[in-house]
């Protein structure tokens, strides 16, 4: 007798709540057999976001950057010390251990390269500066700087069923960075899955509490209650997706809404691709890749396989027989390359849609009326062979670039020429990702700018990239994820594009010295204090607008010619009067730049151990004036911005460095970066002091 299938919750309000009705009853994708019951009812939608508004938001909010990066990072490792639970329960969804590597791994390392993006590429702060400065008065008196503040709102978000770990994932991951709460709601075909894994993430007690809920089962009046500080993100079917971006509320409060929906993938074979090239190789493993890992059940999986017409018959025949050695069978059973679909109800949609392509397309490999699999119930399990179809016309179809089958199916179509072969794609009206396989550069290139407008990701093949390429059907967290048109026009990944989705963009203006104070960065005009050298304050003691003018250096002929000689940096400019003065920039020979960097930082640097540790470059160095023979020297050093690294004895400190020569005019501007020590002496050496 089957054991009770569990009864899964939501959590909400800071509690795991059972739904009070029925529900709906989830079958294992191979055996049919009860999993999970999955049920809303009872849940008080407009509780769980005012929740996450009031209770969650305020202590994210307080977090800086680097604190909430800290959090993904511990919450990374404690989900993988614990993915091999999730790997068995991943089994039910019709998913092989190679497909939930994916999901699970994938998703927790997704989460992981959000925690270290997070402390390297944004300040130890909880604001975000958005470009430089905008002075607006001639006298430094008002300045403008824009910022990004997290939003005061709840970011919703609605997954696929396909996913149910990645897709939650690489959804929080950006948001919880930003500093938004989040409420999850997972497709009810795989959410024990979705539910499992934040209950692993609630029991670390890691995140603040409300910083992340979860609903299983239908949203009920969710949207109605949602606001402008709020942000809806779904994945799903286009039809739902417009429901959804049309609701009153979210129309009504211009709630920042994403969509990733349909998406007719397509890869397309370089004319110097031909049978027997790497290129042909890599292109049919690459297809029947796509049409089996998770069963084809990808957004980003290739729909549309596009060939110059003449290798068309030795694709069939490639892909064909690749095909025929796929094994179908439970995903947990040794030997099963691809397991079933997600549910029944999954399959008889494909098999639906593949009766839509039979009218353009025929099928030539993949009989879908004659499923064979290793183990499983072919009855009661949702299995279907991966079906390859061919479309002798098509440019003169529509269905094959409007139907998606969203499964083990892919179809073939040929080109006369390159040109051809894009608008093929094109006809797709936008999708996720797009693949070329060519080892031209003059292909690789009018291939990617004919695609890139209707695609947010384009994969370039070749044998050099073979072994090192992450495919055509893999997100990854740094890359843009989403695409325009049919795809929904969302970006959900993308690094700190995806961060900044949550953040509100203000320009700030005011006086110097009181946007000094809201950004946390100095800025020209803002108050300066000088006294002891600020090379030896430590952060502890180091404050922003701490300065240094220098004494002054005078620059000589024999400098420059030492230096030349010094470096092999003989350009004429520097010894050669009249090329100099030939030279319209120039009066007569000038000093090297780097020279005048250089000349700087003997005089700002302080020589003795102390708290500075390490110059580790400059930003945005540019030379302004030139520097004759003669001429001399003097820098303003100021502390511009602290940024103490988390977890670390140390923080780095970005320097406003200003040469200017006797005439006052500004001969070199940079910043200079810098690791400071917290403490100084450090605390390691008191205690061995001691």
């Amino acid at each position: 007798m089957s054991p009770s299938p569990r009864r899964i919750e939501s959590y909400v309000q800071g509690q795991w709540r059972p739904g009070t009705g029925a529900g709906q009853t989830i079958l294992d994708a191979s055996t049919g057999e009860p999993v999970a019951v999955v049920d809303s009812t009872g849940v008080d939608f407009a509780g769980a976001l005012d929740y996450g508004r009031n209770v969650a938001g305020p202590k994210l909010r307080a977090l800086s950057f680097h604190e909430r990066a800290g959090q993904l990072k511990a919450l990374g490792q404690a989900l993988m010390a614990q993915k091999e639970e999730f790997y068995r329960e991943s089994f039910h969804t019709g998913a092989t251990r190679a497909d939930g590597w994916v999901d699970i791994e994938g998703g927790i390392g997704t989460m992981l390269s959000y925690a270290s993006k997070g402390r390297r590429e944004l300040p130890n702060t909880r604001v975000l500066l958005d470009g430089v400065v905008e002075p607006l008065s001639k006298d430094q008196s008002f300045s403008a700087q824009h910022v990004l503040t997290p939003l005061n709102g709840v970011a919703v978000h609605i997954n696929a069923f396909n996913f149910p770990v990645w897709g939650m994932l690489e959804k929080i991951s950006p948001s919880l960075l930003a500093g938004v709460p989040c409420v999850v709601k997972p497709a009810s075909q795989t959410a024990y899955l979705t539910e499992l894994v934040v209950r692993r993430i609630i029991e670390t007690g890691i995140l603040p509490e409300g910083a992340l809920q979860l609903i299983s089962g239908a949203v009920g009046d969710l949207l109605d209650h949602v606001d402008g500080q709020d942000v809806v993100t779904f994945t799903g079917s286009a039809s739902t997706g417009r429901k959804l971006k049309t609701h009153p509320a979210v129309v009504t409060n211009s709630v920042r809404f994403t969509m990733e929906a349909d998406s007719l993938n397509a890869t397309i074979l370089g004319p110097d691709g031909a049978p027997g090239t790497p290129e042909f190789d890599l292109f049919v493993r690459e297809v029947v890749h796509e049409m089996t890992a998770k069963a084809g059940q990808k957004c980003t999986a290739i729909r549309r396989v596009i060939a110059p017409r003449a290798f068309i018959e030795p694709l069939v025949a490639a892909i064909s027989d690749r095909l025929a050695r796929i094994t179908l069978g439970r995903p947990d059973a040794e030997g099963t390359r691809m397991g079933p679909l997600a549910s029944l109800d999954q399959r008889t949609e494909v098999l639906a849609r593949i009766k839509d392509l039979q009218a353009e397309a025929e099928i030539v490999a993949g009989d879908p009326a004659d499923v064979r699999v290793a183990s499983g119930d072919p009855e009661r399990g949702a299995f279907l062979n991966p079906v390859l179809m061919l479309s002798k016309d098509p440019l003169s179809a529509s269905a094959i670039h409007d139907v998606e089958a969203f499964g083990p199916v892919a179809t073939l179509m040929p080109y006369d020429d390159l040109d051809e072969g894009i608008e093929l794609a094109r006809r797709g009206k936008g999708s996720l990702v797009a693949s070329v396989f060519t080892d031209d550069p003059t292909v690789a290139e009018h291939a990617v700018l004919g695609l890139a407008p209707f695609h947010g990701r384009v994969l370039i093949g070749n044998r050099a990239s073979a072994k090192s390429s992450t495919g055509h059907g893999s997100p990854l967290a740094g890359l843009v994820h989403g695409g325009p048109g049919r795809a929904g026009g969302g970006e959900e990944l993308g690094g700190m594009r995806g961060v900044k989705h949550y953040l509100q963009r203000t320009a700030v203006q005011g006086t110097p010295r009181l946007l000094s104070a809201v950004t946390g960065r100095w800025l020209e005009g803002a108050d300066a204090q000088s006294g002891i050298h600020p090379f030896r304050k430590s952060l502890a003691e180091l404050r922003i607008g701490d300065q240094l003018i220098t004494k002054e250096r005078q620059v000589s002929q024999e400098d420059v010619e030492h230096f030349a000689q010094f470096t092999g940096d003989t350009f004429y400019a520097h010894m050669d009067s009249d090329a100099a003065r030939a030279n319209p920039f120039f009066e007569d020979r000038v000093a090297h730049g780097y020279l005048i960097a250089s000349f700087a930082a003997g005089l700002f640097v302080d020589p003795a151990p102390g708290p500075v540790l390490a110059n580790y470059g400059v930003d945005n160095l540019r030379f302004l004036s030139p520097i004759y023979f003669g001429d001399t020297l003097r820098v303003r050093l100021t502390c511009k911005e602290i940024n103490p690294r988390a977890g670390a004895e140390h923080g780095e400190v970005r320097w406003d460095c200003q040469v200017t020569k006797q005439d006052g005019s500004v001969v070199a501007q940079y910043d200079v970066l810098t690791m400071v020590a917290k403490t100084w002496p450090p605390a390691a050496a008191n205690e061995a002091a001691e």
